[in-house]
């Protein structure tokens, strides 16, 4: 490779080589809900489609617990905790949260001991308060500990209008977090772990021969619908965080602060609707998948693979896809070693002079460094490379 090829490695891909011979409709407007705030969120990218007052912090009631379930889980996965566990059933979870306390709950006895995985599905199908101070303070020592917990979570996901003073979501002043905050956690629950993401769709669960049902109306009335989490408190209204899939493609909602339960059910399946019927999800590059190959300087070998960490896909307005360019564009000074996953370039998606998306270029497999004279010579032309660069 020369030269004035390294000076042409700004590589254009067309993603769909022929535009589109229609003209794209114009994107009606999305619906206005009934409701203090929403967002609506691509799950393949994090992009938010469509929001109203997505970023102000209000009361999240219930959905609270999407945390402290995520928490729990991410023990599990860890190995700290296990799900055959017996969790102690304090005095402050019994008053908290228990049957006296006229929330929601689990109706846990006090003094008993609950398996990890009993109190799990209490906490997302239930919304036991008393199971989730009961996991908190089993996982954490206390559940004012497990609020720290919570807090440094909701900060290293980018949770930035968050913040946690419970288990539960029983108000508090100093307890709070935003419809967007929820989407981005409702996405990390569904990417991360599929296992315990399935019990979001139980429509019921039977415990210590009480049988209680998921207060999500929509996946009794919408089978692509197949999560998250319901909330109420006087304060917060009628909240509800859901996320359904069709024909491939997955949507998150998130809504706070509607009338009642039936109008959260409701104007939540707006949302779903609106974005179903108006944009369209396709993966245009796979994980590992090779995109490029990059010049190696000092290396065993002379080039290196390059391609994407993780599956490049977006959403869009229907009929923009087909708009898309991508480019790519490669370190031209790459020296060994090189290991496996390091970045050794960019890609950029545009739809005419805006970019939609970039992601890094990384490295699909390691180049060891080459012999004393592959060095030697490779140094020289770097050293006459940069001086007329």
């Amino acid at each position: 490779m020369n030269i004035n090829t390294l000076q042409r490695l700004l590589i254009t891909v067309l993603l769909i080589c022929a535009p589109s011979a229609w003209a794209v409709d114009a994107l009606p407007s999305p619906p206005q809900l009934a409701a203090k705030s929403y967002v609506l969120m691509d799950h393949a990218s994090g992009k938010v489609l469509v929001e109203n007052n997505g970023d102000e912090r209000l009361p999240p009631a219930s959905l609270t617990k999407l945390m402290t379930a995520y928490i729990a889980t991410l023990e599990i996965r860890k190995g700290k905790i296990g799900e055959e566990d017996l969790v102690p059933v304090s005095e402050h979870a019994w008053r908290t949260g228990g049957a006296a306390s006229g929330g929601s709950t689990m109706f846990l006895p006090l003094n008993s001991q609950v398996k990890v995985d009993d109190l799990l599905h209490g906490i997302i199908i239930q919304s036991g308060n008393d199971a989730s101070i009961a996991l908190a303070e089993y996982i954490a020592g206390s559940e004012d500990a497990f609020a720290d917990m919570m807090n440094e979570t909701a900060e290293r996901l980018g949770m930035k209008n968050s913040h946690f003073m419970n288990a539960t979501g029983l108000p508090h002043p100093e307890h709070y977090s935003s419809a967007h905050d929820m989407a981005i956690l409702a996405r990390a629950i569904i990417n991360e772990d599929a296992q315990h993401y399935a019990i979001y769709s139980q429509k019921d669960f039977f415990w210590n021969n009480i049988k209680q049902g998921n207060r999500n109306l929509l996946l009794y009335r919408d089978k692509t619908v197949d999560g998250l989490k319901t909330g109420h408190t006087e304060e917060a209204g009628f909240c509800l965080v859901a996320s359904a899939v069709r024909e491939g493609a997955r949507m998150i909602t998130s809504v706070f602060g509607t009338a009642n339960e039936s109008a959260r059910a409701a104007e939540t399946q707006k949302l779903l609707t609106y974005g179903f019927r108006f944009f369209e999800t396709k993966t245009f590059y796979q994980k590992g998948a090779e995109l490029a190959k990059a010049q190696v300087w000092k290396g065993a070998t002379r080039e290196v693979k390059a391609g994407l960490a993780s599956d490049l896909s977006l959403t869009l307005p229907k009929g923009q896809l087909a708009k898309l360019q991508a480019s790519m564009n490669l370190n031209p000074q790459l020296v060994a070693p090189i290991k496996q996953g390091d970045v050794i370039g960019s890609v950029q998606v545009k739809l005419g002079e805006e970019v939609v998306h970039s992601a890094d270029l990384v490295a699909l497999e390691a180049v060891e460094e080459g012999g004393f004279f592959r060095r030697l010579w490779d140094g020289i032309r770097l050293f006459f490379f940069g001086l007329f660069n």
